[in-house]
């Protein structure tokens, strides 16, 4: 009973894994146009996970490494915790 049980937990812990990684990864546009938009970045890994939670959030990325906002309302108003800007 125990092997049938750790088994059972052992292939729900393989598909929860593999449902997590496809569900993080991000759409071919985000990934390009935040590509662009951190290539310039001092930390390009923090840059791209933020740009890519702001992309999906709102399905656009403003053009350019830095500034151009106003291209994309949503990315530019969407802020953190603090206050500050969410989106780079």
């Amino acid at each position: 009973m125990k092997l049938v049980f750790a088994t059972f937990m052992l292939v729900c812990l393989v598909l929860s894994s593999s449902f997590f990684e496809a569900s993080m990864a991000g759409s071919p546009f985000c990934d390009s146009k935040c590509g662009v938009r951190c290539s310039k970045a001092g930390y390009k890994e923090r840059c791209l996970k933020y740009c890519g939670i702001c992309c999906e959030k709102c399905h656009c990325v403003p053009s350019g490494t830095y500034g151009n906002k106003d291209e994309c309302p949503c990315y530019r108003d969407l802020k953190n915790s603090k206050g500050e800007d969410k989106c780079p």
